[in-house]
């Protein structure tokens, strides 16, 4: 049953008796430390003053020149 669901669920079980209930946790955290992306995942103060910068851009009033068409 390689390759197919029902095989898929049969390993997951099987690597859960061999390794402990915690196993995919275990190994899904070794993968979130080896990442080398960076990001806001790695720098939260990054985050921090982006998610500044979006909140004052969407607060901002339309300029002028965009709220009257352009007559030319």
């Amino acid at each position: 049953m390689a390759g197919t669901k029902a095989g898929g669920k049969k390993a997951a079980a099987t690597n859960i008796a061999k390794h402990g209930a915690d196993f995919y946790k275990r190994i899904g955290a070794i993968g979130g430390r080896l990442g080398r992306t960076g990001g806001f995942a790695a720098d939260p103060e990054l985050a921090r003053i982006a998610g500044a910068k979006g909140g004052r851009i969407s607060r901002r009033r339309k300029r002028q020149a965009d709220a009257e068409p352009n007559r030319t």
